[in-house]
C-alpha cells in the first residue's frame, strides 16, 4: 500500500502524506459533487423513459439529498468512534452499489430507492473525508486544505452538469449513473491504497458510546425542516403537509436540545455554542449559504427566459464565477493561516454582499457584463469566506471530533441551500402574484409574456436585497467572532 512505502520511505515524511490524503480525498469529492450535478440534468431523460411526471421524477434526487442531510451527522459521530478510514470505505462501496442499482433499475420506484441507498454511502464520505484531510495537514495548514477542497467542489459543480449533460445526449440517462458509479470504485480503490488507518483518525476507543436517540432526534428535525421547505412553495405555506412538517421540526428540534444537554456523549455537543468563535462561526456560514443559493438558483431562470439566451450559452456564461471558486477558496485558506480570519469573514461577506448590490440592477434587457460582474464579484466573496470561516470553526474543536464537526459544517451547507431555494422562491412568486401574475416559477418560460418577465425581474430584485441584507448580517457576526480571535 501506499501509505506503508510512505511510511518506510525516509523522505516520505507527514509532508508527502498530506498531498496523498488530498489527492485520494479530492476523488471522492469530486465524485459525490459530479453525482449531484449530473443527476439534476438527466432528470428530464428520465421522466420520459418511465413516463412519470417531473415532480415524482424529482425524489430521485430530492430522496438522495434528504438522506445525506438526515445521515451526516451520525456517520460523521460513528467515524470519529469506529475510524474514519473505515465509514469512508464501506461509505464509497455503498455508493458504488446505489449507482449501479440506479443504472439498472426498471421502474422509477427502484430508481429512487437506489439513490437513497447511494445517498447513505455519500452521507458516510462527506464529513469524514474533510476531517481526514484536516487531520493529515494539522492546524497550521488547516486554512489550506480546507481552501484546496473547495476548489474540488467548485470544479465539481461545474463539471458534474456539463459531462453529465453531454452523457445524457450521447450515452442517455443510464450512463450518467454508470459514470458516478465508477467514479465512486476509483475513489474506493484509491482510499484503499493511500489512506492510513491510525493517521485518519477516529477508532482510538477514548469515546465509543454512539447517541442513538440524539441521532433520531437529528434526522428527524432536518428531514422535516428539509421537507417542509421544499414543498412549502409547491403546495401552500398553510398546507396541511407543510405545518405538519414544521410542527415536527419544532417538536424534534426541542427534544434533541433537551436530550443532547443531559446525555453523556452527545451527538453534537450544543455547550460548543457557548463559545463565541464557533457559534457566529455557523451563524454566519448559514447566513452565507442562504443568501448565496439564490445566485445560482435563480440566475439560469433570467438568463434563459428572461435575456434569451440557450441552455449551453448560460451554462458558458456561469463559468467565470465557478472558477472564480476554485481559485479564491486556495487563496484565502492559505493567506487565512497566515494573516488570520478576521480579514476574510469579514471582508469575503461584504464582497459577496458588493457583489449581490450589483445584481438588484438587473432588469429585462440588461447588459450581461452586470449579470457576469455581480456573479463573479459575489462568488469571488464567498470563496474567500467559507475555507477562513471553517477553519475558524475547527480551531475551537478537538481533533477526536472532527468527523461530526465537519459533517456538522457539510449540514448547515446542505440546509442553508434548502432554505436559501425555499425564501427566494416566496419572496420571487409573492412579487409576481402581487402585481397579478401566476405565483410559480413554472410560468417562467419560453412564452412568458413581458410583463410576467418584468414581474419576476422585480422579485429577482427584491431577493437579491434580502441575501444581501442576510450577507451583511453574516459579515457583523464574523466581526464579533475574530475580534478577539485574529
Amino acid at each position: 500500500m501506499i501509505s506503508n512505502f510512505v511510511k518506510r520511505n525516509p523522505l516520505g515524511n507527514r509532508v508527502s502524506y498530506k498531498w496523498l490524503v488530498l489527492f485520494a480525498v479530492s476523488i471522492g469529492l469530486f465524485t459525490s459533487v459530479f453525482d449531484n450535478g449530473s443527476v439534476n440534468v438527466a432528470l428530464p431523460s428520465i421522466a420520459r423513459h418511465f413516463n412519470t411526471d417531473l415532480p415524482t421524477t424529482q425524489w430521485v434526487v430530492i430522496g438522495y439529498g434528504l438522506t445525506i442531510a438526515a445521515l451526516l451527522l451520525p456517520m460523521g459521530r460513528l467515524s470519529d468512534i469506529l475510524g474514519r478510514k473505515k465509514i469512508y470505505l464501506i461509505g464509497f462501496i455503498v455508493f458504488s452499489i446505489g449507482g449501479l442499482l440506479a443504472a439498472i433499475s426498471i421502474n422509477i420506484e427502484l430508481l429512487i430507492g437506489a439513490k437513497i441507498l447511494q445517498g447513505v454511502g455519500s452521507a458516510m464520505t462527506q464529513g469524514t473525508s474533510m476531517a481526514m484531510v484536516i487531520s493529515a495537514f494539522g492546524d497550521k495548514d488547516r486554512g489550506k486544505a480546507l481552501g484546496l477542497t473547495m476548489s474540488v467542489v467548485g470544479i465539481g459543480a461545474v463539471a458534474g452538469p456539463a459531462i453529465g449533460g453531454f452523457l445524457v445526449d450521447y450515452l442517455g440517462w443510464k450512463s450518467v449513473l454508470y459514470a458516478t458509479a465508477i467514479l465512486g470504485i476509483v475513489s474506493l480503490i484509491t482510499a484503499m491504497l493511500i489512506l492510513d488507518t491510525a493517521r485518519s483518525g477516529g477508532g482510538d476507543g477514548t469515546n465509543d458510546y454512539f447517541d442513538w436517540l440524539g441521532a433520531t432526534f437529528s434526522s428527524a428535525t432536518l428531514i422535516s425542516l428539509l421537507l417542509a421547505m421544499t414543498f412549502g412553495s409547491r403546495y401552500g405555506w398553510d398546507s396541511l403537509f407543510v405545518i405538519t412538517a414544521f410542527g415536527i421540526f419544532i417538536s424534534s428540534i426541542g427534544l434533541f436540545i433537551w436530550w443532547e444537554l443531559r446525555v453523556r456523549s452527545p451527538m453534537l455537543d450544543l455547550r460548543l455554542f457557548g463559545k463565541v468563535l464557533f457559534a457566529t462561526g455557523v451563524s454566519a456560514s448559514w447566513l452565507s449559504f442562504l443568501g448565496s443559493q439564490p445566485v445560482r438558483f435563480l440566475m439560469p431562470f433570467y438568463l434563459q427566459f428572461v435575456l434569451g439566451f440557450s441552455p449551453s450559452t448560460v451554462g458558458w456564461i456561469i463559468v467565470p464565477s465557478a472558477f472564480c471558486m476554485v481559485i479564491a477558496g486556495p487563496v484565502s485558506g492559505r493567506l487565512s493561516d497566515r494573516y488570520g480570519w478576521r480579514l476574510f469573514n469579514v471582508g469575503g461577506m461584504l464582497v459577496a454582499a458588493t457583489g449581490l448590490l450589483i445584481l438588484v440592477n438587473l432588469d429585462t434587457k440588461g447588459p450581461l457584463i452586470i449579470v457576469l460582474a455581480g456573479m463573479v464579484t459575489q462568488t469571488l466573496g464567498s470563496g474567500a469566506f467559507w475555507p477562513s470561516n471553517n477553519s475558524a470553526i475547527l480551531s475551537v474543536i478537538s481533533p477526536s471530533s472532527y468527523g461530526v464537526i465537519a459533517s456538522f459544517t457539510n449540514l448547515v451547507r446542505n440546509s442553508g441551500n434548502v432554505v436559501g431555494i425555499a425564501v427566494s422562491t416566496a419572496v420571487v412568486t409573492g412579487t409576481m402574484g402581487s402585481l397579478g401574475h401566476p405565483p410559480t416559477l413554472s410560468a417562467i418560460n419560453e412564452v412568458s409574456s413581458a410583463p410576467i418577465l418584468g414581474a419576476f425581474t422585480l422579485g429577482l430584485r427584491n431577493t437579491f436585497l434580502v441575501c444581501m441584507g442576510l450577507t451583511l448580517i453574516a459579515a457583523s457576526a464574523s466581526l464579533v467572532g475574530t475580534s478577539k480571535k485574529s
